[in-house]
């Protein structure tokens, strides 16, 4: 039975138990992202990872990025050591292919086409979905590779207050607190967190020929992070509910650039999310939802004999609205129809010819069983401002055998459209780009052991019309296409106390574009990724270390600047002082291996971080 549970979770505070006399009855956890609606991560018939706080606090994750590493299907090209940028490539298509929301709420850079991950305040995450394949047919542009969602801290129940404290290598500290409560229909959580590194170098870049950051400029690149986060809502009734939610970073980074690049930047984030649940009907669920998030980053360039200058700034506004309508009309069946209204705005220190656009989205979905057999289809129309309409869709088929494996088969296309500094870049950009597509299809299979569960994916996406420079026109033109394979398996073991758990990823990125590059392998995607985890528990200690392997990839379409593979071993430790105080330890890199994700940037050695962690 998919909807009861359903119903249970749309009557209640997400991540709040069901009280049920005297007994307490603790759900599955839910995923949302993957089709809109709440559902467990058996009943999914997409490929999807979840993180939460026990196991972003268990490994001691510094960043979003550092969490995200290691998921199947995931690699990340880091242009240096904390804070500077990381680009994540989601099933082997490209940065801009995955789109990363907070609380609902899509962020990131109009300008750009990608969202600061390094930026976002892990101290103030709940929870991370990742869901792997096209999703445009629920969430429209940039869902080709997939969707990442952020959930911020929610709190509910007894008042109880959280703080921090840490150091470690590269003259690196933190400082973390915040209160949560809110009783037994409603819920707050206030927090905030303050981090800073010396950082390294982050880049041996080369002026001539053209290399890296394209500077030498041999010093170490600091980093600061203030994150402030804020969540509250209320369940008046088994029929209405209320959540509103707040994420700010404030961020500084030293980088290697130039008087024209800069070398200094100064960026915020803002994510601001209201969404109200209604149930007029007892089989009618209806969600509206508005937010607002705001991109800003602006570079200076500053040293020892130039005081500090002003150099550009980007920024990116982006106002939205959602209304959905969950309609239980039979058992076992739900039937969603949305609609969903965005406007982005840009500004800054450059006259594009163009600084606005909106789009309205409408969407549809079935989700079913009948008898063994699992269902679930979608279908979008984006009318865009600037190139008109674009539809995707998506459909998928499970089958539930008697031994509690389940083989399932999906297909979908989905789309990204243009960037703004694609569209309309003073002297560069093409306003006659249309957007990108991709067609994607999915084999997988999974099964429950009595230890443990596991997960193997088969899949291929082709993706059309890739924006790249034209050498002929000397702007960008869709003229790129590629054709990626990939094969994905994880588990999860858990015997007595101790926790294995595994992911292999084995990746065929092919660039399909007329040309020289025909048939090499995209930039900065490993062929293989693998990630093997062991925890240990004993009474007050805990235990654990992560092997994380990458295989050799290139820089360049040319593949002439080859990234050798590399191994990476992370031990951790943590001792419980009292049931409400812990110290942990983390060793990052203990090898001490010298790699780099991409070509010329610099990446941290060995490095150890101790932290003193209070939470009653």
């Amino acid at each position: 039975m998919r909807f009861p549970l359903l119903a249970a979770a749309l009557s209640l505070p997400f991540g709040l138990p069901v009280h049920a006399d005297t007994q307490t009855v603790t759900l599955d956890p839910l995923v949302v992202t993957a089709t809109r609606t709440p559902e467990t991560e058996d009943q999914i018939l997409a490929s999807v990872s979840v993180i939460d706080r026990e196991e972003i606090e268990r490994r001691q994750f510094r960043s979003v990025p550092d969490a995200l590493r290691g998921l199947p299907g995931v690699s990340i090209s880091g242009s240096g050591g904390a804070g500077q940028p990381a680009s994540l490539f989601l099933r082997g298509t490209n940065a801009g292919h995955v789109l990363v929301l907070i609380d609902g709420v899509k962020v990131g850079s109009a300008t750009l086409g990608t969202a600061p991950l390094q930026d976002l305040p892990i101290a103030q995450v709940e929870r991370i979905e990742v869901v792997r394949g096209p999703r445009s047919s629920l969430y429209g542009s940039e869902a080709i590779g997939g969707v990442i969602q952020i959930f911020t801290r929610h709190g509910g129940g007894d008042l109880r207050p959280r703080f921090s404290v840490g150091a470690g290598s590269f003259d690196t500290a933190s400082v973390a607190g915040g209160i949560s409560g809110g009783g037994e229909r409603g819920w707050f959580d206030l927090g905030a967190n303050l981090e800073y590194t010396d950082g390294i170098n982050a880049c041996d870049g080369r002026a001539i020929p053209f290399a890296g950051c394209g500077v030498d400029e041999p010093d170490r690149d600091g980093y600061r992070n203030l994150g402030l986060s804020a969540r509250a809502g209320y369940e008046f009734s088994d029929r209405a509910k209320v959540d509103v939610s707040l994420l700010t970073s404030d961020n500084r980074t030293d980088f290697d650039g130039s008087i024209f690049s800069g070398n200094l930047s100064r960026s915020e984030q803002q994510v601001l999310g209201v969404e109200g649940t209604l149930r007029p009907l007892e089989a009618w669920t209806l969600t509206l939802s508005a937010g607002r998030s705001q991109d800003s980053y602006r570079a200076f360039y500053a040293d020892a004999f130039v005081p500090e200058r002003f150099v550009d700034s980007f920024e990116t506004e982006r106002d939205s609205f959602g209304i959905q309508n969950d309609l239980a009309l039979i058992p076992d069946q739900l039937f969603t129809v949305g609609l969903d209204y965005q406007v982005d705005r840009i500004s800054g220190t450059l006259d594009y010819t163009d600084d606005s656009r909106s789009n309205t989205g409408v969407y549809g979905q079935y989700l079913g069983s009948i008898g063994a057999n699992e269902l679930a289809a979608s279908l979008r129309y984006d009318d865009y401002q600037q190139f008109g309409g674009q539809t995707t869709g998506n459909a998928a088929w499970g089958y539930l055998f008697d031994q509690g494996i389940r083989v399932s088969l999906s297909y979908g296309n989905a789309f990204k459209a243009p960037t703004f500094n694609d569209l309309y870049y003073p002297g560069f950009g093409n306003p006659d780009l249309s957007p990108e597509e991709s067609a994607s299809v999915e084999l997988g299979l999974t099964g429950t052991l009595p230890l443990g569960r596991w997960e193997l994916s088969l899949y291929e996406t082709d993706i059309d019309d890739l924006i790249t420079f034209d050498a002929v026109t000397f702007a960008p033109a869709n003229i790129a296409s590629a054709r990626i394979r990939g094969f994905e398996a994880s588990g999860m073991l858990q015997v007595q106390e101790w926790n294995l758990g595994a992911s292999l990823t084995l990746l065929d990125p092919e660039n399909r574009s007329d040309g020289s590059n025909q048939g090499n392998l995209l930039p900065r995607r490993p062929e293989q990724l693998l990630q093997l985890d062991l925890d240990r528990q004993f009474e007050r200690w805990s235990a654990g270390l992560s092997v994380y392997v990458a295989g050799r990839s290139f820089d360049d379409l040319a593949n002439n600047e080859r990234l050798d593979g590399y191994t990476l071993l992370g031990l951790r430790a943590e001792y419980a002082l009292t049931p409400s105080v812990r110290i942990q330890g983390r060793l990052e890199n203990a090898l001490d291996e010298d790699y780099q994700t991409a070509y010329l940037f610099n990446q941290p050695g060995r490095a150890f971080y101790l932290t003193l962690r209070y939470e009653p």
